[in-house]
């Protein structure tokens, strides 16, 4: 099994849901780099559940460094975060242990790991294995922001209900990308926001589940980061955005919808102000050639509604290889897109970082 990304700065990812601990190793970062261990709590605190829209499991996830920090500041080796679990019902999940869970990856898991995989909570395939996701993406953020760049992400819509847009003039979304970083649902319309509560309410209360899309933005990225073909700006960003739980689809700019237009609308034409050369548009999300152009980088994944719902659903029992009845127990989200949205700003952080690595050297981190 491979559970690492990256070239210049490389992420390994342990643990199951139910195991004593998850954790998280980077390797690649510069050493003196001084980390905001309150941002980082802060960080982990978007991704924690609230209110009736979450699941009822709750984690104190707190960080333990053991390696690669000493004096709050990076060393330059290892650097290994680990979060305990301490509020698992394991028993939950053996009386199912043999029904295959629509969408989820049990036959999967099945298929590979030949019946050896920790069934419990999903073991290593679970949403739990985000948090130290999280935690290493508030390393990358907090180095991303010491060189101006912003990354946020908001809810464009859930369930077919739309949150306002991200702004095309790079003042007022920078506006907007402070404004995400301080609200727990992450809208720019609060209106939108409370009707997708609802509606996620009364999926709830139906025993059923919702999606959605969320959609990302970078600002004050530089130019010429990337590589054509194989290395491309959206190969590396879909690898790790493809790797959240959930995420069914990624798309940058304009997406699937530039293939109805004509070339007259698609193109993003350039102008300069005699110093700095721009776009006027971004249909293509800021990247050309598979290399940051200097415009903001935009891009949605789509997220599909949370597979363990509590419906009757038809499936297989493998332990007597026959149909059966599935009725889920456990404790589990209605829908899980406004906490992975901190999720898919730590990915873009650790992707991005990680090309900025390559392209400028490790010790650029702590210039």
């Amino acid at each position: 099994m491979k559970s690492i990304f990256g070239d210049s700065v490389q992420v390994c990812l342990f643990g199951e849901s139910h195991s004593p601990a998850m954790g998280v190793v980077i390797n690649g970062l510069a050493p003196g780099i001084q980390l905001d261990l309150d941002f980082l709590d802060r960080q982990l605190d978007k991704r924690r559940p609230k209110g009736r829209i979450s699941t009822q499991r709750h984690e104190t996830d707190q960080v333990r460094f053991l390696s690669g920090l000493f004096n709050g500041r990076t060393t330059g080796t290892p650097l290994c975060m680990v979060i305990e679990n301490s509020a698992q019902k394991s028993g939950d999940y053996e009386k199912t242990r043999h029904l295959l869970r629509p969408s989820h990856a049990d036959y999967t898991a099945q298929l590979k790991y030949l019946g050896c995989q920790d069934y419990r909570g999903g073991g290593h395939f679970s949403g739990r294995l985000t948090a130290p996701i999280v935690a290493a993406g508030a390393v990358a953020l907090q180095i991303l922001r010491s060189k101006g760049v912003l990354i946020g992400t908001h809810i464009q819509s859930l369930y077919g209900i739309p949150d306002s847009p991200f702004s095309q003039e790079e003042a007022e979304l920078e506006r907007q990308l402070d404004l995400l970083d301080e609200v727990a649902f992450p809208v720019l319309n609060p209106q939108a926001g409370e009707r997708m509560r609802q509606a996620v309410e009364e999926a709830a209360a139906e025993g059923d589940s919702l999606g959605g899309v969320l959609e990302t933005a970078v600002l004050h990225f530089p130019g010429g980061i990337g590589e054509p073909f194989f290395c491309s700006v959206e190969s590396r960003l879909s690898q790790l955005l493809y790797s959240i739980p959930a995420v069914k689809g990624v798309e940058f700019g304009a997406g699937f919808g530039i293939a109805a237009m004509k070339g007259s609308d698609a193109n993003d034409e350039f102008i300069t102000d005699g110093k700095t050369v721009r776009t006027t548009t971004s249909s293509n999300g800021g990247i050309n050639g598979g290399i940051t152009n200097g415009m903001p980088l935009l891009f949605r994944c789509a997220v599909k509604p949370t597979p363990s719902i509590y419906k009757p659903q038809q499936t297989v029992d493998l332990a007597a290889m026959e149909n059966a009845e599935l009725i889920i127990q456990g404790r589990h989200d209605p829908a899980i897109i406004h906490r992975a949205r901190v999720v898919a700003d730590s990915m873009t952080a650790l992707a991005l970082l990680d090309l900025c690595s390559e392209r400028f050297g490790y010790l650029w981190m702590g210039g």
